[in-house]
């Protein structure tokens, strides 16, 4: 437990906490609201990460000073034992959060998932996907709300904008960035032929307003137009769906999903805002790979999983080598050994 508590370094996370509160307290604090809110943010998880570590470490100074007394007590020792197998399975977790060690692993996320080249085989693969993260949230106690869908013409979707809030939720659906390959039989071919699928998942850290990206009016089109449901018919009258392209990197995102122009606007701006951190965060990972030598693949290049159902079944990650033969399961959002393992060979970290 000392080694593993020399590296979550709780003096220096105390530390943080008293400089943090005493800006807190300082008059001009909230003038900048975003900032503020970022600071608070962190405050509260780094108390409650200290908390944990301290609460764990005053229980392991009790149960060493009952040991001495377990051998002359069978039932002293009984209890010591179950109460030492909660502090090792208590220690087991917050160890595993010592994966976290990414920038932005804390942050909620936002979570992208667009159809491959392939027609419905990949657009129904990709609202699959769509089920099993929000399937994945929901086990985890995370609040997943799609800002922006865009149906296919027969079935699936072509795309979707998850937002996905919870403490650690980027850190987990880090893993998940890049190309999904999907083996089968065709349920939409008349001969049952088998197909491959393909689609991508980006995975973005949720940008906390001008404090990681400040976006020029000046720099941004913003066009309405009307929602659409399959087909391209529309499902309002009134242009409330918002469409904004950013001139200066030619990113365009879209919200339709809100009745009220404006909740779409201020959803379209949220997206907009996590695409360029992410682009920032490529951008400065790219340049550190160069110093070190490295190589960066382009996303659609970076294939990471495959989920063979026919003629097995096995879901394999090409990064870890994890794998299993319940595919089902995985569809159904049971995740974690894949995350679990992409976590503890800590790859993909994030540069500051």
């Amino acid at each position: 437990m000392r080694a593993i508590w020399s590296v979550f370094d709780v003096p220096a996370k105390e530390k943080e906490i008293t400089r943090l509160e005493k800006e807190a307290t300082a008059p001009d604090f909230w003038q900048d609201s975003d900032l503020a809110q970022a600071t608070m943010r962190r405050l509260g998880l780094l108390k409650k990460q200290v908390d944990e570590w301290r609460g764990l470490e005053r229980q392991a100074a009790e149960i060493a000073e009952l040991v001495s007394l377990a051998d002359e007590d069978a039932i002293l020792a009984g209890e010591l034992e179950d109460e030492s197998a909660v502090l090792a399975s208590t220690l087991d977790g917050l160890e595993f959060s010592l994966v976290f060690s990414g920038p932005y692993d804390a942050r909620s996320a936002i979570l992208a998932v667009h159809a491959g080249a392939g027609g419905v085989e990949s657009m129904d693969w990709a609202e699959m996907l769509l089920n099993m993260y929000l399937r994945w949230a929901e086990k985890c106690g995370f609040k997943a709300e799609i800002l922006d869908k865009s149906l296919g013409d027969e079935a699936g979707i072509k795309s979707v904008v998850v937002q996905v809030d919870g403490e650690y939720a980027y850190g987990y659906l880090k893993s998940e960035h890049g190309v999904h390959r999907l083996i089968r039989l065709s349920p939409f071919d008349t001969d049952h032929a088998r197909h491959t699928s393909f689609v991508l998942v980006e995975a973005m850290p949720e940008a906390e307003g001008d404090v990681d990206i400040h976006i020029n009016p000046d720099d941004i089109k913003i066009d309405t137009f009307r929602s659409s449901g399959p087909g391209g018919q529309n499902v309002q009258k009134v242009s409330s769906a918002v469409r904004i392209t950013h001139l200066p990197s030619g990113l365009v995102v879209a919200s339709q999903t809100e009745r009220s122009q404006l909740h779409n606007k201020e959803t379209a701006l949220r997206i907009l805002r996590s695409r360029l951190f992410q682009q920032e965060l490529v951008r400065r990972a790219e340049e550190m790979a160069k110093l070190k030598g490295q190589r960066i693949s382009a996303e659609w290049g970076s294939q990471i999983r495959s989920y063979t159902l026919h003629p097995y079944r096995l879901v394999k990650d090409h990064r870890t080598g994890y794998e299993t033969g319940n595919a089902e399961a995985v569809l159904a959002g049971e995740l974690d050994g894949f995350i679990q393992a992409y976590l503890r060979l800590g790859i993909g970290q994030e540069v500051e």
